[in-house]
């Protein structure tokens, strides 16, 4: 690491240990930088194919799709359904911040998911198709263990090690819209944007950037590595103000020090976050 800027966190164990680095594809010689990237976007939406990280537009084809739902299951617990989408954003590149900067992703803006066309959303047996060791998971052992996941990650990051824990908001499975044990829309919706990030690592939309294995390129990880991302809340309320210093959060760090208020009843119980995704990248000629 070349050098550290505003006092934001990082994770040294994914950072090269050698400064110095080559790519052979494309022969480089270089320095080995790594960065926090805002280039993804997550919305959790009540109403299917309504878009408010594009101003509310209303773009549905016609095909149906299931709404939000609410229910107390006999167990007491509250139960809730969101669809939500994925889209591409690699807004230091579109905005030139800065220039011709090797690193960065290239493209505009692009809404590259919606989950209201994808039948795994809305079933929890169809999306063991793509997460069957989520049978594994299934147990209150599995469960309460996920609270060192999210001491961890609301101290620094949550543990690799525990890959199905999505830290204070839960747990990673099923990587579907049903949250269970519904407790506001601010932790439902996090939840939901670190499930619906999972699930494009493992269909391979998403691939990883950081670590020593990123210096040249993007490599498939299909398994999700949770200590590379974080998030900023862009709707209804824009997360602008820093918390303990902080711009932005970890995946499954606690939301009591800046998730209040920020569900609107009726008018802001759609919510849209900004991701920062952690990347190592080989600067050179």
């Amino acid at each position: 690491m070349v050098g550290e800027f505003g006092n934001q966190e990082d994770v040294p164990a994914v950072n090269p240990a050698n400064p110095v680095c080559h790519c052979g594809a494309h022969p480089i010689i270089g320095l080995a930088l790594g960065f926090w990237e805002p280039a993804r976007i997550v919305e959790v939406v009540r109403r299917p194919f309504c878009l408010p990280t594009l101003g509310g537009v209303d773009m549905s084809p016609g095909i149906p799709a299931p709404s939000h739902g609410r229910h107390t299951t006999l167990y007491g617990d509250k139960e809730v359904f969101y669809q939500a989408h994925f889209y591409a954003n690699p807004v230091l590149y579109w905005l030139e911040v800065l220039g011709d900067y090797p690193c960065l992703e290239q493209g505009g803006l692009d809404l590259a998911y919606l989950t209201e066309v994808d039948p795994l959303w809305n079933d929890d047996e169809l999306t063991l198709i793509l997460n069957p060791d989520a049978v594994l998971f299934a147990n209150p052992v599995a469960v309460a263990a996920c609270a060192a996941d999210c001491i961890a990650a609301s101290l620094g990051f949550g543990l690799e090690t525990m890959f199905w824990c999505a830290g204070c908001q839960g747990v990673l499975y099923p990587m579907d819209g049903w949250v269970s044990g519904h407790m506001g829309g601010v932790r439902s919706s996090l939840l939901l944007a670190q499930r619906l990030t999972a699930k494009m690592h493992r269909e391979l939309v998403s691939w990883a950037y950081h670590g020593e294995k990123g210096l040249c390129g993007p490599y498939y990880q299909p398994a999700m590595d949770k200590r590379a991302y974080k998030t900023q809340m862009l709707f209804p309320v824009p997360n602008t103000d820093k918390t303990l210093g902080k711009c932005c959060q970890p995946f499954g760090r606690q939301t009591v020090l800046w998730g209040a208020g920020r569900e609107i009843p009726a008018s802001g119980e759609d919510f849209s976050y900004l991701l920062f995704r952690k990347k190592n990248c080989c600067a050179g000629y």
